[in-house]
C-alpha cells in the first residue's frame, strides 16, 4: 500500500480512500488567493505549478509507513480580492498516476481491490467555503469524490508567501493537510495478521505542497 505526507485534519462525515484524499490538491491552491496584495482589486485565476507542486500521502503498512504521490493532476482557484468568501477551488488528480516507488505495488493500487481506475478515472474537489481564516492560515471546506464516493472534508491550510521569480512571474506557495479514512471512501481491501490487526492502516495522512502561478 501506499500513502503520502502529513495532516492536521480529520475528514467530515464518512470520506476517503486510502489516497483518496490527494484530489484536495487544488484545495491547496485557495491559498494563493490569500497571497495577493489588496491593491490588486480583480478577480485572478491561480493554478498549481506542477514541476514545484507535490501531492504526498502517506499509510501504515505492517509495522512501518509507505509513502506515495500522484503525477498527474490539475486545478484552479477563482479569487476576487474583493469578496474572498466567494474563492472557488477546484482540483482532480488522475487515480492511474499514482506512484509508491513500487510497480507491483502500484498496479494493485490502480485494481478493483483499491482505486478501480478504470472505472473511476479521477479523485476531484470542489470547495464550497473558506473559514477560520486566521493569519497565514485558513480551513478550507468542500467535497471529495474518491472510488466514487462523495464526501464533505476539511483542510488546514497554510501559506507561506509570494512574489515574483526571476523570470517575471508571480508565484506562491502553501500547503494543504487532511487526515482521512480511506474505509469512508469504499477503500476496504485488507488482510488480517496471524498475531492480531491489519496489514494495511486504515487512515491516511496527506499532504499538499504547491507552489502556485498566477494566470494570466
Amino acid at each position: 500500500m501506499s500513502t503520502a505526507i502529513i495532516m492536521d485534519r480529520r475528514v467530515i462525515g464518512r470520506g476517503l480512500s486510502v489516497f483518496g484524499a490527494v484530489p484536495v490538491v487544488a484545495a491547496v491552491v485557495l491559498m494563493v488567493a490569500l497571497a495577493v496584495p489588496a491593491q490588486q482589486a480583480w478577480a485572478s485565476t491561480w493554478t498549481p505549478e506542477k514541476s514545484h507542486t507535490n501531492i504526498g500521502f502517506s499509510v501504515r503498512h505492517l509495522f512501518t509507513s509507505v509513502q506515495g504521490k500522484f503525477t498527474e493532476f490539475d486545478g484552479s482557484i477563482e479569487f476576487d480580492p474583493a469578496d474572498p468568501s466567494a474563492t472557488v477551488v477546484k482540483g482532480s488528480i488522475v487515480a492511474a498516476s499514482i506512484d509508491t516507488g513500487n510497480e507491483k505495488r502500484d498496479k494493485h493500487l490502480r485494481s478493483s481491490d483499491f482505486f478501480d481506475v478504470e472505472k473511476y478515472p479521477s479523485l476531484d474537489f470542489q470547495s464550497t467555503r473558506i473559514t477560520g481564516v486566521e493569519g497565514n492560515r485558513a480551513t478550507l471546506e468542500g467535497k471529495l469524490t474518491i472510488h466514487g464516493v462523495s464526501r464533505p472534508v476539511e483542510l488546514d491550510v497554510t501559506f507561506f508567501g509570494e512574489g515574483t521569480d526571476p523570470w517575471g512571474n508571480r508565484r506562491a506557495g502553501f500547503k494543504a493537510t487532511i487526515t482521512i479514512d480511506r474505509k469512508d471512501f469504499g477503500l476496504t481491501w485488507n488482510k488480517a495478521l496471524e498475531a492480531g490487526g491489519l496489514l494495511v492502516g486504515e487512515e491516511v495522512e496527506i499532504r499538499l505542497d504547491v507552489e502556485g502561478a498566477l494566470s494570466e
